[in-house]
């Protein structure tokens, strides 16, 4: 009997026989609101804990050796496909002239619908053929004789009969309003560097037959996406959905970009190796002096940190702990509402008869 009077004397929750309890509406009103706090911030708890937690770190990058992906997804309103290049040069030397690995370029008219798909290459300067897909048009008398005036003007200067009907197709695609979708993934030396679309991989007297001087080459585009390696969740690359047109005027646009190599690493040890970058906007316009043609060019360096972002998961006792700390404060903050609510209705109902008497 000694051990179990001993131990009844440490109880920290005594309690009274049931006929000392008394049951109010006021406190059944404050249960129910506790109980609705509780479970509210119960299921807070809950959600938190099971959202994965992402730690970034950094790290001097050691890597070596290696290509670095740029995915390109761009439309052109204004410029058709057959004048489109896509260079490239980097800080090592090399210097890629219309890059035609992996690019695709989709045809779009006026209304902005696909007409045609093909790879990028160069019309001129490569000498390659570009008859096919080529459909006759109606001219009337003064259009034919303009037509044969270029057509001797070219041959003076020394372009074949491909650069010639080149030159007509092209006409004819601008006054069409044809527009120019490019796609794909340029693979480059993991050094600083640049890549540009525009009209370069045209023979300057061409360009000039074509558009009559570099004012007239419109290089309105939008960027859908932009990138330069695999996308992690949460990511986001400031260039995507970028819209920037011109109106009777033309310009070059360089986008200075810095690119973060980086590591992100799933709850399931797998790692996905890609980059993010910043990026800093700046437009030329182009005047009647400048002996230049309109571009879009990407100017990119590579930051020497890495960072590294892990999902982690919350532990468990971290959860128990935050309910014991939520749960039980809300009871002990219910229990005192109570107690002060209980009081002030006793003592509400206590002054009437009280004032009676005197």
């Amino acid at each position: 009997m000694g051990v179990k009077q001993a131990l009844r004397s440490i109880d920290a929750f005594p309690r009274a026989e049931d006929h000392l309890l008394q049951k109010t509406q006021s406190g059944a009103v404050v249960s129910i609101v506790g109980l609705l706090i509780m479970a509210t911030l119960f299921l807070h708890e809950l959600s938190y804990y099971l959202n994965t937690l992402t730690v970034h770190q950094m790290s001097v990058d050691l890597k070596r050796g290696e290509t670095l992906p740029i995915h390109v997804n761009m439309t052109f309103p204004s410029l058709p496909c057959d004048v489109l290049s896509v260079d490239a040069i980097d800080m090592s030397g090399k210097h890629e002239v219309d890059l035609d690995t992996n690019i695709w370029k989709l045809r779009l008219n006026s209304h902005g619908h696909i007409i045609g798909t093909e790879y990028l290459s160069d019309l001129v300067e490569k000498g390659h053929e570009h008859g096919h897909g080529h459909s006759s048009h109606k001219h009337d008398g003064k259009e034919e004789h303009k037509n044969e005036t270029e057509i001797e003007t070219l041959s003076s200067l020394g372009f074949d009969q491909a650069a010639e009907t080149m030159i007509k197709k092209v006409k004819q695609a601008l006054s069409d309003g044809e527009g120019c979708r490019v796609y794909g993934v340029l693979d480059v030396q993991r050094v600083a560097g640049n890549f540009h679309i525009s009209v370069h991989g045209l023979n300057i007297y061409v360009a000039q037959m074509i558009f009559g001087g570099s004012k007239n080459v419109n290089v309105s585009h939008m960027i859908h996406d932009l990138s330069f390696g695999p996308k992690y969740p949460g990511i986001h690359n400031p260039l995507d959905d970028t819209n920037r047109m011109l109106h009777d005027t033309s310009g070059t646009f360089k986008y200075y970009i810095k690119i973060v190599p980086t590591e992100y690493k799933y709850l399931s040890k797998d790692v996905l190796s890609t980059n993010q970058y910043s990026v800093t906007e700046y437009y030329t316009p182009m005047t009647e002096f400048d002996r230049t043609w309109p571009a879009v060019y990407f100017l990119y360096d590579l930051s020497p940190i890495t960072v590294t972002i892990k999902e982690e998961r919350r532990s468990f006792l971290h959860l128990i702990t935050r309910l014991c700390a939520v749960l039980g404060g809300t009871f002990a903050l219910t229990g005192m509402l109570d107690r002060w609510m209980f009081r002030f209705i006793e003592s509400f109902n206590k002054n009437p008869s009280t004032r009676s008497i005197h």
